[in-house]
């Protein structure tokens, strides 16, 4: 699956907007790395515990935005942005977002990247974007 920030994928032609997709994941800080994470934010500098957290988060986020386009049909989700929120005292929010679309890969550079793509089921950088959430059934065959 490509995924894109920006509205057209260089060396591909959009040839059908398929909706917008999103991912939404709730995090809640666990006691100890929330404690840990007070004692660490009074010296200032980044707190690992919580870094970890967000990116854990924003990795299932996309795994389930790239889910839904997958339902879709889609080969590629451009426009794609990040929110975060917090709805609770140590609740964060993650929506991953952007829209669905198919592409066609025309300059040879996007060919051979496509067809790598294809062969190996997906760009290496996504594998830990893999949701492993329970309300999702297998993917529907092409």
């Amino acid at each position: 699956m490509l995924v894109v920030s920006s509205n057209e994928v260089p060396g591909y032609r959009i040839d059908a907007v398929l909706g917008e997709v999103f991912g939404v994941t709730v995090r809640a800080r666990n006691l100890g790395a929330g404690l840990t994470a007070g004692f660490r934010s009074l010296g200032g500098g980044e707190i690992p515990e919580m870094t970890q957290l967000m990116v854990q988060s924003r990795n299932e986020a996309m795994g389930r935005m790239i889910w839904q386009a997958r339902q879709r049909r889609a080969n590629a989700i451009v426009a794609f942005r990040f929110d975060t929120g917090e709805l609770a005292q140590g609740w964060s929010e993650i929506c991953a977002y952007g829209t669905a679309v198919w592409v066609v890969p025309l300059s040879d550079h996007a060919k051979r990247q496509y067809e790598a793509m294809t062969r190996a089921g997906g760009l290496p950088h996504q594998v830990p974007y893999a949701t492993n959430v329970s309300e999702h059934a297998p993917v529907a065959p092409h």
